[in-house]
């Protein structure tokens, strides 16, 4: 105690001294502007943004306002603005844009040509899996029959449930069927949404809100892979949400759970992996995430977008896989898209959650409009029963033997691709792929020369950066690299 007293008569009488010669008005400016200055040093270091992303972005800001450096930026800028157009231009230069409305209805016949010539615009051919992603299955059976699906939901929307009883069942029946296959107990639940992205931010914008209302954080963090997909970077912005990157490991490509455990703090909302992730294939160690949820009492949400609907069926496949899912008890939420390896069509994607808890918070609701209470479980307010359909149709042709025979033919496929590839000299795979994308990268030249002679023999593959590569996913098929191989 006698330690304490002297500590702060030592302090008192620094002050003292320090102050003893000095004005009244003058000992006052000093404080004020010594709190003001704390204020914005506080302000300035604790911000969500970096302060090394702010620093690069106040540094180049600043170069391009010395003239010789503006005017390299704005040709640069302009190269890459006209190079853009003049795409866009090439792409669709064969048909005139309408601006205004014709002055009579354009007979159906007629709209029919004209939406055929539109969708065959284009110098990729996707159809035939020249391209990786975007598209993932094609098939004109298919086609026909979720074109016929949609056309009698087309006009229905879940948000009026009342009126569209059937639609709202099947929402029902997705979600929970996709539960289902990521183990999720009876408490599990969802939503269906627009997408991946969607699917994210909603989970996102659950944990936020989440945190506020159960922990009392005001100001959260979460904690993502340095690959995780930028939805959460997205969300983050979106919501005032600090985002922490973890690195990867070098070796393997997947988040260093060492590093991420370290980010935790007292404002942490949200412990992120993936599986697989979009740029390399590879997925995080989930059941140690898992364990990091538990040990420190943070939710795990897990996203499948890209390989969910793989994942979810490679036991039955005869490809066993580490726990990722509900399976483990740390594991709140997943994302999985539908319209990727679900085949459904575009805009459609399941975001899960362990809890009923956790979905409450996804919830937005207005209860003082005048047009009485307003109240929507994800971004949008209408949407579209035809794609919520024509999703459940898609569940409902495949069935599990058909997601098992597909998940099969891919994995037999990437497998064989994987190992011709880790067989060429000069390129090596980042990695060990999980699913179906395999990410490549060259030590002995610059990979994007690959990439630029593919795309001129009609290819479109996707191109990484930190470090440089290159990445197949989508219609993977021995078909599909039989075509790559052969292309000279």
């Amino acid at each position: 105690m006698d330690l304490v007293n002297n500590g702060i008569l030592l302090s008192k009488n620094s002050v003292n001294n320090l102050f003893g010669q000095r004005e009244p008005w003058q000992v006052a400016s000093i404080t004020a502007s010594s709190i003001l200055t704390s204020y914005w040093l506080w302000n300035f270091l604790c911000q969500d943004e970096s302060l090394y992303n702010r620093f690069k972005k106040f540094t180049f800001t600043q170069i391009k306002k010395i003239p010789k450096f503006k005017k390299q930026v704005e040709e640069e800028t302009k190269k890459i603005s006209d190079l853009f157009e003049n795409e866009v231009i090439e792409n669709t230069k064969s048909e005139k844009y309408i601006i205004e409305l014709p002055s009579q209805g354009i007979p159906r016949d007629e709209l029919i040509k004209t939406v055929n010539r539109y969708l065959n615009l284009g110098k990729y051919n996707w159809k035939e899996g020249f391209i990786s992603g975007a598209i993932y299955y094609y098939d004109e059976e298919l086609i026909k029959l979720l074109t016929e699906v949609y056309g009698y939901a087309s006009y229905t929307n879940p948000l009026h449930s009342d009126i569209f009883p059937g639609i709202c069942k099947m929402e029902a029946e997705v979600v929970r069927l996709v539960a289902n296959l990521f183990h999720g107990d009876s408490n599990a639940c969802g939503t269906m949404t627009s997408g991946g992205t969607e699917s994210i931010i909603m989970a996102c914008k659950a944990y936020r809100d989440y945190g506020k209302n159960e922990c009392g954080i005001k100001k959260g963090e979460i904690i993502v892979p340095r690959s995780v997909h930028p939805a959460f970077d997205k969300a983050a912005c979106y919501f005032g949400i600090k985002i922490i990157h973890i690195d990867l490991n070098p070796d393997t490509y997947t988040v260093n759970l060492k590093k991420m455990e370290n980010a935790i703090n007292k404002n942490t909302l949200l412990l992120v992996g993936s599986f697989p992730n979009f740029p390399y294939g590879t997925s995080d160690d989930i059941e140690a995430i898992s364990a990091l949820g538990l040990k420190y009492n943070i939710p795990v949400h897990v996203d499948c977008c890209l390989g969910g609907f793989i994942a979810a069926f490679m036991p039955q496949a005869g490809f066993p896989l580490p726990p990722f899912d509900f399976i483990l008890p740390g594991v709140t939420s997943i994302s999985a898209d539908t319209h990727k390896y679900g085949y459904a069509p575009k805009g459609s994607s399941v975001v899960l959650y362990s809890d009923k808890k956790y979905r409450h918070n996804q919830y937005y609701v207005c209860t003082e409009w005048p047009g009485g209470h307003y109240g929507s479980p994800t971004i949008s307010g209408s949407r579209s029963g035809g794609i919520i359909a024509a999703c459940w149709a898609t569940l409902m042709y495949f069935g599990m033997n058909g997601y098992i025979t597909s998940t099969k033919e891919i994995m037999d496929t990437k497998i064989f691709i994987e190992e011709q590839l880790r067989s060429m000299e000069g390129i090596f795979i980042f990695g060990k792929p999980t699913t179906s994308v395999i990410a490549i990268g060259s030590n002995d030249f610059n990979i994007y020369r690959l990439s630029d002679a593919l795309n001129a023999r009609g290819w479109n593959l996707n191109t990484l950066q930190f470090p440089i590569g290159i990445k197949f996913l989508g219609q993977i098929t021995l078909d599909f690299f039989y075509k790559l191989a052969v292309s000279k």
